[in-house]
């Protein structure tokens, strides 16, 4: 049975081709396996990437958009469904609602914000499903360095998500990043001793 998949990526129009081609096929794959997608909505950047391939491949995809951004003619038309909200936290709430996973994209600091927050829940035991890191081309490698950076100085422990750096890899890695009860009660313990 497909999965609703959260995306969280770039809103630039300005990024190399080759996130945009890893952005396509990724959908393109998503939709092969009967998965749904669900990302910000707005025909910018990797987001218009997303809704594009997805529906050219007969996908669905779902967005999440601010007021404002409707306002000014940010939401993408091709979505199979658009959720428009009155503030940014809303949207964030509602993205990551009822998602059977998270991938993060190459992205900014939008991305990094979403990507930080579903991470901490995690940490908490808030959010229990498989966050992925797709570190294409080492994007996010400084990133993950200081992550490694917080637990060598004792700041946090564990590791609540997957990095993966091929588009092919993305998808398996949702299948064995699921949590177990254990692995919560790790994370619970874990979060009194540092996020």
């Amino acid at each position: 049975m497909g999965k609703r998949i959260c995306v969280f990526c770039a809103s630039s129009n300005r990024i190399a081709p080759m996130y945009v081609e890893a952005a396509a096929h990724f959908a393109r794959l998503a939709v092969m396996e009967g998965h749904h997608l669900v990302c910000g909505g707005t025909s910018k950047g990797l987001m218009s990437v997303l809704i594009g391939a997805t529906v050219e491949a007969g996908g669905v995809i779902y967005g999440v958009v601010p007021k404002f951004m409707d306002d000014l003619g940010w939401t993408d038309k091709r979505l199979t469904q658009v959720t428009v909200v009155e503030t940014m936290r809303q949207r964030k709430e509602l993205l990551m609602k009822d998602v059977d996973a998270i991938v993060a994209l190459p992205g900014a600091i939008g991305t990094l914000e979403e990507l930080t927050e579903v991470l901490s829940l995690k940490r908490l035991g808030l959010f229990q499903k498989p966050v992925v890191i797709f570190n294409q081309n080492g994007f996010y490698n400084f990133l993950l360095r200081f992550f490694e950076e917080m637990r060598s100085e004792g700041m946090m422990t564990g590791e609540v998500w997957s990095e993966v750096d091929r588009v092919e890899d993305i998808l398996p890695a949702i299948e064995v990043n699921n949590l177990s009860s254990l692995d919560l009660l790790h994370y619970h313990d874990g979060y009194q001793n540092g996020l």
